[in-house]
């Protein structure tokens, strides 16, 4: 059921969100470079919005955003509970599972962080 209704919520956001990129162009893409202020994807001077701005709403962003959302209903973590076994990539782009990085009696530490 959260599935169909997190289908229902995107598809609706993309339908709207293209409708609006193909009436309103240039209102769209002022808000989507404010999108990309949040996340200072546009301060990339080799990332302009020229390769990313049009993918907005597109059928791939549909199947992307949807695989993202349905992910996270799976890696809720709780508790007192066991972690859950999230799929990772390595920096080889190899998919694994991030349980599969322990050892027997060693504990995993994940540790982040980013460069810019």
């Amino acid at each position: 059921l959260q599935k169909i209704l997190i289908l229902l919520q995107v598809t609706l956001s993309v339908v709207v969100g293209k409708t609006l990129m193909i009436l309103f162009p240039n209102a769209m893409k002022r808000y989507i470079l404010k999108l990309g202020e949040k996340s200072r994807m546009n301060k990339n001077p080799k990332f302009s919005y020229e390769n990313w701005g049009p993918t907005f709403f597109s059928f791939k962003y549909l199947l992307f955003v949807l695989k993202v959302k349905w992910k996270r209903l799976e890696d809720e973590a709780f508790e007192g509970h066991p972690a859950p076994n999230t799929p990772v990539v390595t920096l080889n782009g190899e998919v694994r599972h991030l349980l599969d990085f322990m050892g027997d009696n060693r504990p995993l530490i994940l540790n982040f962080g980013s460069c810019t």
